[in-house]
């Protein structure tokens, strides 16, 4: 009696360790890792997005610190009132991998705000991109790091 009791419990917690796994596993498979892993922002946009260039609009709110003393823990804030916002993706120009992060809003009544903290290498200009309905559009603000936080 015992000895059943033990054993569905580990049957129970492999299967339930399985599924756990599979689900993260799911849930990488959309993951854009050449984007991501892509060494300069034209292939990684592309990549990403599959645009090949962007409209620069002051519509785009950047927030950031003029200098930012730990590059390893950049807070940062964008935000737009460009209409159907489909995306706010978030460029470090200057990082070994410049593709930060990317954001998707599947449901248009959101307002399209995005904060978050993010690595920069070195001073270097953050940049935003924006997808409105089938458009493209893109803001850049420079950061000043003082202390690296890509290795440095």
């Amino acid at each position: 009696m015992m000895i059943d009791r033990k054993r569905r419990t580990l049957i129970l917690g492999a299967l339930t360790g399985c599924s756990a796994w599979l689900a993260s596993r799911l849930a990488l498979a959309g993951w854009n890792a050449d984007a991501f892993h892509s060494k300069d922002i034209t292939s990684a946009l592309k990549g990403l997005l599959g645009m090949e260039s962007a409209e620069t609009s002051e519509r785009i709110q950047i927030k950031a610190p003029d200098i930012a003393e730990n590059g390893a823990v950049v807070p940062i804030t964008v935000e737009t009132d460009l209409p159907d916002v489909r995306s706010i993706t978030l460029v470090a120009a200057k990082n070994p991998n410049p593709l930060v992060a990317s954001f998707e809003f599947v449901d248009p009544s959101v307002t399209p705000f995005v904060s978050t903290r993010i690595k920069m290498a070195e001073t270097a200009d953050l940049i935003a991109v924006v997808q409105s309905g089938d458009k493209f559009y893109q803001n850049a603000r420079t950061v000043k790091v003082t202390i690296g936080g890509c290795g440095g």
